[in-house]
């Protein structure tokens, strides 16, 4: 009688139960992974293992005459059509037709959950954005967002425990700069003019939060210019201290007012972040705020911790890790002469908490700028013996923007730039999240915004999103009852295009587990779009309401699992699936 697989259909531990049971026969106690891939080339079956040459060294025989007696010994199975011998010893199965259909009723049964993995074991960190709260969000910081959005919600997806986590830059010089910025704009209204440093945050935003000082204090904060500029070097020849000035200025002048203009540039622009991503699809589980690692401690600790180990040592009045221990090209100074810290003893300790928190793996999300950070921030953790291998990070390649052939310049020093708003009002939110994914984040990105607009099959979200609109349309034609087609005699499905679409269904599971991986939200958008081709040639070769009850039912049964697989991969790249385009 031939040996049956589980009702639910994995065909490929099936297969791998059949190439075990084979093994048992020909090399008794001999214990070897099982591998079995889909080949390139259909007309080498649906699945092949290289069991044969895998066992050649151990047996000292030639593969093809293993693969041979493999073969021979594997129990009868109802759904291997054929089993044959290929190349250097490859054992190639052909799966029979209700062995590939039978995954329509797995996947019309499990819904939403169908390509889920178990649960994993761990607790998992994804930290992705983190861009300084010091301005609107740009189209850089939204291939960030969609790609760690995504992995987040694959990793998710295939079973682990996810956190998401945005790091607040809300300490530092950076937020000083946002704020004095914001407090020169201020005292432009009132004709205290202090001639605005090129270096500090030029755009609309910052005058726009300077009249809501205005609006809701009056002239409460307002010093005249001359006292300003007193004790302020000049700008030339070093901008960076006459910004640091300024600042050092605004804090005397200011006294306790001052943290009310930091606090309301950075609650303005963490506000406007905030709401920007929400808009995006881009939820996070915590907001953790990088002053909060100061006001506990936590940044001395970790200063203090290092130092006791023997990891700093003082030069010219500042304390330097020694970084160079562990790979990177020089030493780093951790706390300035002047007794401040850096923003590097920050990201030491706040990597430190992380493992405080009881996460087991960490994903950083950063700009591809920051390269050289790595070895500093791994060489920190092994400094205090944590686990530096529980860290990964994943570095975001630029993006360049181009209507047509001509490229959208960016500017972010002069407040010009485009921002992820502008860009998701031109295109959409659901073309930014897919477009962002068209290519894996390291490398750089061409995004083309009058295609990304295109209702045309040139568009892949479009193509994509139709497949599944298409199927609705169907269902709105059909007088029957959705939920009656999870028991429909599949029989009638047969026909090769039929067989390929069932045979890419049953592939989405293996899909998911190898992109969450590999990190590689990506490789769910580029199997989305062969899914969609494949169901729209099937579309447009075949009709779905045809005459005959059953056959119609079987190709309605397919086409749904088709919307349903679709549905669940765009949701695992944040992307809707609309009904009707």
């Amino acid at each position: 009688m031939p040996a049956m697989p589980a009702q639910s259909p994995d065909i490929k531990t099936h297969l791998a139960d059949l190439l075990r049971a084979a093994l048992a026969s020909v090399a008794p106690g001999t214990e070897c992974d099982i591998h079995l891939e889909r080949p390139r080339d259909a007309t080498h079956g649906d699945f092949s293992s290289n069991l044969a040459m895998q066992l050649a060294r151990d047996l000292k025989e030639n593969p093809r005459k293993i693969a041979d007696r493999l073969v021979r010994e594997l129990p009868p199975s109802a759904w291997v059509l054929k089993t044959e011998v290929a190349g250097a010893g490859f054992i190639n199965f052909t799966v029979a037709p209700a062995a590939k259909t039978a995954i329509v009723h797995a996947v019309l049964a499990q819904g939403d959950a169908f390509g889920r993995g178990a649960k994993k074991p761990g607790k998992l960190q994804v930290e992705f954005v983190s861009a300084n709260p010091t301005g609107p969000l740009h189209v850089g910081h939204g291939r960030g967002a969609a790609f760690g959005a995504s992995l987040a919600n694959l990793l998710a997806f295939a079973g682990h425990e996810v956190c998401r986590e945005y790091y607040v830059n809300d300490a530092g010089r950076q937020m000083d700069i946002l704020a004095v910025s914001t407090w020169l704009r201020y005292l432009e209204i009132f004709g205290e003019v202090v001639p605005f440093p090129p270096n500090a945050y030029q755009g609309d935003y910052v005058r726009d939060m300077a009249g809501q000082i205005k609006d809701a204090h009056g002239d409460r904060y307002v010093h005249p210019a001359a006292a300003v500029l007193a004790c302020v070097p000049p700008l030339e020849p070093d901008a960076e201290a006459h910004l640091d000035g300024l600042i050092a200025a605004a804090k005397d002048l200011l006294g306790e007012d001052w943290h009310y203009i930091h606090q309301h540039a950075l609650s303005e622009q963490l506000a406007d972040g905030r709401a920007d991503l929400e808009e995006y699809g881009v939820h996070f589980d915590c907001w953790f705020s990088e002053r909060s690692l100061y006001d506990t401690g936590m940044v001395a600790k970790a200063v203090a911790e290092l130092e006791k180990r023997d990891h700093i040592y003082l030069q010219d009045g500042a304390k330097w890790f020694r970084s160079t221990t562990f790979g990177d090209e020089k030493d780093r100074v951790v706390q300035r002469d002047n007794g401040l810290y850096t923003y590097f003893a920050s990201d030491i300790a706040y990597h430190w908490n992380k493992f405080e928190r009881g996460f087991t793996r960490i994903i950083d999300i950063w700009g591809a700028d920051h390269h050289g950070y790595i070895p500093r921030v791994k060489g920190a953790l092994q400094a205090l013996e944590l686990d530096a291998e529980a860290l990964e990070v994943a570095l975001v390649q630029f993006v360049s923007l181009f209507r047509g052939t001509e490229r959208v310049s960016m500017s972010t020093r002069a407040g010009s730039y485009v921002t992820l708003r502008e860009l998701r009002q031109e295109v959409g939110n659901d073309a930014c999240r897919f477009f962002y994914l068209l290519r894996k984040q390291d490398q750089s990105l061409d995004f083309d915004l009058d295609l990304a607009k295109s209702q045309s099959t040139d568009n892949p979200v479009y193509y994509v999103q139709y497949a599944h609109a298409r199927v609705c349309s169907v269902l709105n034609q059909w007088d029957g009852n959705a939920s009656e087609l999870a028991q429909a005699d599949l029989g009638a499905l047969g026909s090769e295009r039929e067989l390929a679409l069932a045979a890419k269904l049953a592939a989405f599971p293996e899909i998911v587990e190898n992109a969450a991986r590999d990190q590689a939200p990506h490789a769910i958008a580029f199997w989305l779009r062969e899914l969609a081709a494949e169901f729209h040639a099937w579309y447009n070769a075949e009709r779905l309401l045809v005459d005959d009850e059953a056959q119609k039912r079987a190709r309605l049964a397919l086409a749904v699992a088709v919307r349903q697989v679709i549905c669940n991969g765009l949701h695992i790249l944040g992307v809707s699936a609309p009904e009707a385009m």
